[in-house]
């Protein structure tokens, strides 16, 4: 899907772009998948697993450029990357085509801003204008600002699932199933 780009003004007056993530952005995704995996437990990635070769990189948002439904949303600040929110189809079959994921990460320094309350409202009206009925999302339970920020979009909880994550100390962590009717 093609969107943008689209000039929005963050909680600090700062001006982001929203636009579609670019096979030249490869490069940077990958970097951004370590990075915000070593700044937060609340991934589902620890850094040293992210090994997404370049060519691997750039045929995923190739994919998400040509699907109808499907986008890789880029949040970019003065040209600089600081975030994505992507919106994917649960399956391709039809009793699953009502349906959609969505999910989202910012490098750690610029949460706070509104910046995903913006991205995540554009990413839910494409989801509506693609014919979407209701958008899906994982979180891991204790991640109490992203659990705000949905219920915030109208997102409600309906289910957990115990012992979703392990860590590598042991620990585990639970995970809230949101969904949001689009209709």
């Amino acid at each position: 899907m093609r969107f943008g780009p689209l000039e929005v003004k963050d909680k600090t007056g700062q001006t982001i772009v929203l636009r579609n993530a670019e096979t030249y952005d490869a490069e940077d995704l990958i970097e951004y998948l370590k990075i915000t995996a070593s700044e937060t437990p609340f991934l589902i990635r620890e850094p040293e697993e992210i090994h997404l070769t370049l060519e691997q990189e750039e045929n995923f948002i190739k994919n998400c450029i040509d699907a109808e439904r499907e986008i890789m949303l880029i949040a970019a600040v003065d040209g600089r990357h600081i975030g994505n929110c992507s919106l994917m189809s649960i399956g391709s079959y039809k009793r699953y085509a009502h349906r959609c994921d969505i999910a989202i990460a910012l490098y750690q320094e610029f949460c706070g801003r509104g910046i995903g309350k913006i991205m995540m409202q554009t990413v839910l009206d494409l989801a509506k204008k693609a014919g979407y009925e209701q958008a899906e999302l994982e979180v891991i339970s204790g991640n109490e600002g992203a659990i705000s920020l949905y219920r915030k979009l109208g997102f409600e909880k309906y289910g957990t699932f115990p012992g979703n994550m392990k860590y590598a100390d042991g620990r585990y962590a639970d995970a809230d199933w949101m969904m949001k009717k689009l209709l």
